[in-house]
């Protein structure tokens, strides 16, 4: 399970924005998995893939769950934490630049529909290859690359209302 901890706890942040709930999710994924490792089976594809799916199928649980509290969340708590990562390759200007973007980027993630958010995080942040977004969505490869496409149109949609052009 080490191996997968940053995948899961990558998934659990980038889906929730929120430090805190995520590693509260990743805590609950290690139990689901502890629970229901007698249903994995080798034959239905890898381990991170199974856990993957575990994980997504946690967060969609835990989505529902939370539909009702999102709508009185306040301010305070729908602030993003950006993690600040230590690199001897760059300036502090450039970090903080770094930074405000990887909270740009995080904040329009969660204004992209749930089926969109997890697709493109699961491609272009967990860079898993289609055949294993397909086990873990549990959906056709074809409505896997439709999901990816839409939300990085919506997403880049979302960062241009922002004022986040390309560089």
């Amino acid at each position: 399970m080490r191996r997968h901890t940053r995948r899961i706890y990558g998934i659990c942040y980038r889906f929730t924005g929120n430090r805190t709930e995520a590693e509260d999710l990743a805590q609950e994924v290690y139990l689901r998995v502890y629970r229901t490792l007698g249903s994995y089976r080798s034959a239905h594809g890898g381990f991170a893939t199974w856990v993957t799916s575990v994980t997504r199928n946690l967060l969609i649980d835990h989505y529902r769950r939370s539909k009702r509290d999102r709508v009185t969340d306040s301010l305070d708590d729908k602030m993003a934490v950006v993690e600040n990562k230590e690199s001897a390759g760059r300036r502090p200007d450039e970090q903080a630049l770094l930074g405000e973007l990887s909270l740009q980027v995080q904040n329009a993630l969660t204004k992209l529909s749930p089926e969109l958010r997890e697709a493109v995080i699961l491609r272009d942040l967990q860079q898993l290859e289609y055949a294993e977004i397909q086990t873990v969505l549990e959906v056709p490869e074809g409505t896997v690359k439709s999901r990816i496409n839409r939300g990085r149109i919506e997403l880049a949609r979302i960062l241009q209302q922002m004022g986040v052009r390309p560089a």
